[in-house]
């Protein structure tokens, strides 16, 4: 008789063998009418899975993370065998769930359009009205990929034959479509009753630009159509955010074929905002107590190979070139170039701790299919700082990391923030007494900050546990910029030490840290945050100064001179066009300030401000405009 023990510790006792959905519809029938897979002894597994012995058993739901993953991912399924059923030659090769929908990649004779979207989201509704079971069934290698040759998938036969020979593969069906899928999915397609599909890209096989072109097909799925309806409402904002249009309206920075993929082109505008952003943290960082370094861009292979780099990063680091008969490495971390400066001295107890803080470029090979803007690049400038410092210090540090990341968000206007602490995994270096130190401290830091916090157990890396800070924008997104990291492993590799106290010799630890992760992609979610619309000290152009006729550009440029000589960010446009014209174009451009000058702007030494909202303030003498500028720069509103 096994005996089933459930989240609450109750017991589910069956005189025979169980299937999970069976143990749901004993709790109840709701919650059998919601449930998508079981947790079975920690494995998620599908409801018709037959348990004969005693286990711990959770019941999934689209309400939760792993249960709106299986939804979505059963989905994508749905929508291939929808393509499958529509367009016979396209070829299907790989379709999961991401984070806020799924996709399907596909390969087909002609490109897809809006309205085969439409055809398609139609006939995965007929086959979702069908109420097909969806049943895993195995196969062995050989065979699955002789099925799916005969299928003409070629794609699906590839992956197969990539996987070890001696394994049995996972397939599931429904009617007549089968794919390739490790699993759990909805037991029928009965199920999946609200998605849409929201849009179609381009993507290369595996990422990779040397491999065919395919297309894509995005879509979405939720439990109930509330939610969905929320989504699209979500999806469709973010849209006008999108910081790759709104870079281009604004001339903020460019990526152009001709420099190469995932390399940016800042433009003057956006040049202004990055030496802001720099300013602010250099100025964060020298009230902090940080020296700043300046460190190479590429370095002698050799370097890597010590850092550990080499073995296991290589994926991600560009070919090394030859320099006098030696390899050379581009640089993809900073981290070593850090250890090179504290290994050039001797160290004493008494010099600890040292905090190094660099805006270093580093390069990253990334596949061209998932190159995205600012947010996925191959040379991006990291806010990386690292701190040396004693086993007694690490509290202290990380709770003056903290001071400063969270200063530093809301600084550029993020106020939500979600904390996950990883900790130590099965495999890893250091003692157990340095670990629970770390990780100690690193808790003690969250909760002296009266931040709640998630806990991603053996989830840090081996050389140490680490806090990622999540921040919320304006319309909700979630997006992980902050690290602060702990390392035993570097300081090993490198041999560095310090001589303590006692006269002996003692390896320091060392905590690497990023506030922004970096500047590129910081800046494209600043973008997204304000829609464009930059708070004044962050503007590229703050004010502009109108000229109603020619009659005035005098008093005009006199007035741009004052704001510039007070520190402003000013233009001035004496164009001869209508002010009517001159406003709307400014306004476009998300200018927060208009300063219209006429002739009795002129004779009273004064200005007529229009604020970005449309607001206008009347007369105002321009000390005293300057003046109010000058505050919300300050304020930082």
């Amino acid at each position: 008789m096994p005996r089933f023990t459930l989240p609450d510790g109750s017991i589910k006792e069956f005189a025979t063998s169980a299937t999970v959905g069976a143990i749901a519809a004993a709790i109840g029938a709701g919650l059998a009418r919601a449930a998508v897979a079981g947790r079975v002894d920690g494995r998620l597994v599908d409801l018709n899975t037959p348990l004969e012995t005693d286990a711990t058993v959770e019941i999934i739901t689209p309400t939760t993370p792993e249960g709106l993953e299986i939804l979505r991912h059963s989905t994508s399924h749905l929508m291939a065998q929808a393509v499958k059923e529509l367009f016979p030659g396209a070829q299907v090769t790989i379709g999961p769930a991401v984070a806020d929908g799924f996709y399907y990649d596909f390969d087909y004779e002609r490109p897809f359009t809006p309205e085969d979207l439409t055809a398609i989201e139609a006939r995965m509704e007929a086959i979702a009205a069908l109420d097909l079971p969806v049943e895993r069934q195995s196969m062995p290698r050989q065979e699955a990929i002789d099925w799916f040759l005969a299928q003409g998938e070629h794609y699906k036969a590839e992956i197969i034959e990539a996987i070890p020979a001696d394994q049995t593969i996972s397939l599931y069906r429904q009617g007549t479509f089968m794919d390739l899928c490790r699993g759990p999915h909805v037991p029928s397609t009965g199920r999946l009753k609200v998605f849409k599909l929201t849009r179609l890209a381009g993507a290369y096989w595996r990422g990779d630009s040397r491999n065919k072109m395919l297309q894509r097909i995005y879509g979405t799925a939720f439990a109930d159509k509330k939610a969905l309806t929320a989504h699209l409402t979500l999806l469709e904002e973010a849209a006008k955010r999108d910081h790759r249009r709104l870079g281009k309206e604004l001339d903020l920075f460019s990526i152009q074929d001709d420099a190469g993929g995932g390399l940016v082109l800042w433009h003057p505008h956006g040049a202004r905002i990055r030496q802001t952003i720099e300013d602010q943290w250099k100025q964060a960082h020298r009230e902090a107590g940080y020296e700043f370094l300046f460190t190479p861009h590429m370095a002698n292979l050799n370097l890597w190979r010590i850092s550990g780099h080499l073995d296991f990063y290589q994926d991600s680091m560009f070919n090394p070139m030859t320099v006098d008969d030696q390899a050379y490495q581009i640089r993809p971390m900073n981290c070593p170039f850090h250890i090179l400066v504290y290994r050039s001295n001797n160290r004493s107890y008494r010099d600890l701790p040292m905090r190094w803080a660099e805006l270093g470029t580093v390069y990253r090979y990334e596949m061209s299919g998932v190159l995205h803007g600012l947010f996925r690049v191959r040379g991006f400038t990291q806010d990386d700082a690292h701190i040396f410092c004693r086993e007694s210090q690490i509290e202290t540090e990380i709770n003056a990391i903290l001071d400063l990341t969270l200063q530093t968000l809301r600084t550029f206007g993020f106020e939500s923030f979600e904390i996950h602490l990883s900790t130590r995994p099965a495999k890893s270096v250091g003692s157990d007494e340095i670990w629970d130190k770390a990780t100690n401290a690193l808790r003690a830091a969250i909760l002296s900050h009266d931040l709640e916090y998630s806990e991603d157990v053996g989830g840090g890396a081996f050389y140490g546990p680490k806090i990622d800070v999540k921040i919320t924008d304006a319309i909700g997104r979630k997006w992980q910029c902050s690290t602060v990291q702990l390392d035993f492993n570097l300081p090993e590799r490198f041999d560095i030490g310090y001589i303590g106290e006692d006269g002996s010799r003692h390896r320091p630890i060392m905590i690497h840290r990023a506030l922004m992760g970096s500047l590129e992609r910081f800046f494209g979610i600043l973008i997204e945050h304000y829609a464009g619309h930059f708070p004044m000290w962050l503007a590229p152009v703050q004010v502009v100064v109108l000229t109603i006729t020619e009659a005035h550009n005098d008093w005009a440029v006199a007035v741009g001179k004052r704001l510039r000589a007070a520190g402003l960010r000013a233009e001035t446009d004496l164009r001869n066009h209508k002010v009517s014209y001159k406003i709307r174009e400014h306004a476009v451009k998300k200018v927060p300030w208009l300063l219209i000058v006429g002739e009795r702007e002129q004779a009273e030494g004064a200005v007529s401000p229009r604020d970005r909202h449309g607001k206008d303030l009347g007369l105002i003498p321009l000390d005293d405009m300057i003046q109010r500028l000058l505050q919300e720069v300050a304020n930082r509103t």
